[in-house]
């Protein structure tokens, strides 16, 4: 009885086998995606000890946004909905009818604009507990930014007839100046001052 020959082996399909093998692992291999990143919020500033962050800001320029250790929102002292948070603070920064409880208008020269009033020392302060989560503390900041967001696109289209992240450096910047980003994780020394 004859020796039989075994058949080569034909690598040509090799990388396919370790293509295969490799995607069943990805697909098999479980991943933790719910834990994130090991990152940690701003420890709330005790009252006896102040830093050099701390300002002095009149009533009326600063709303405080507060994410508590149940991680419900206070919005200028009141429980807020994260669904009308983005519109409570798009009044608070534009102060569309120069209401004396929101932040006091200053008439600023804007390129493009012209003499334009202006909210320019607003400050929004987002404050948590030691108990907030990361993920309502990150939700509410990307409610802040959406504001910021739609009030510069608002006046964009109106002005140029594009988005804020469609116009030039220039422009741009003009509509910086009129709805300039002021949220502060630190906490203000004085929530009186003058009306």
């Amino acid at each position: 009885m004859g020796k039989r020959k075994t058949p080569g082996v034909n690598a040509s399909s090799s990388a396919d086998i370790a293509f295969m093998l490799l995607l069943f692992f990805l697909m098999t291999s479980s991943m933790d995606t719910d834990q994130g990143l090991p990152r940690r919020l701003p420890q709330p500033v005790p009252k006896d000890q102040k830093t050099d962050t701390e300002v002095d800001i009149k009533k009326r320029n600063l709303l405080v946004v507060l994410v508590s250790s149940t991680n419900q929102i206070m919005c200028g002292g009141e429980l807020t909905d994260i669904k009308q948070l983005k519109d409570k603070v798009k009044e608070f920064i534009d102060n569309p009818y120069n209401d004396a409880h929101l932040p006091e208008k200053t008439e600023v020269d804007v390129p493009y604009f012209g003499k334009t009033m202006v909210t320019k020392n607003h400050v929004i302060s987002l404050q948590n507990d030691r108990g907030t989560s990361y993920q309502a503390y990150i939700d509410v900041q990307n409610e802040l930014a959406r504001a910021y967001t739609e009030l510069r696109d608002d006046i964009s289209k109106k002005k140029f007839g594009k988005a804020f992240v469609d116009l030039d450096e220039d422009q741009q910047k003009a509509v910086q100046q009129i709805y300039p980003q002021k949220i502060s994780e630190a906490e203000p020394k004085n929530y009186g001052g003058e009306n």
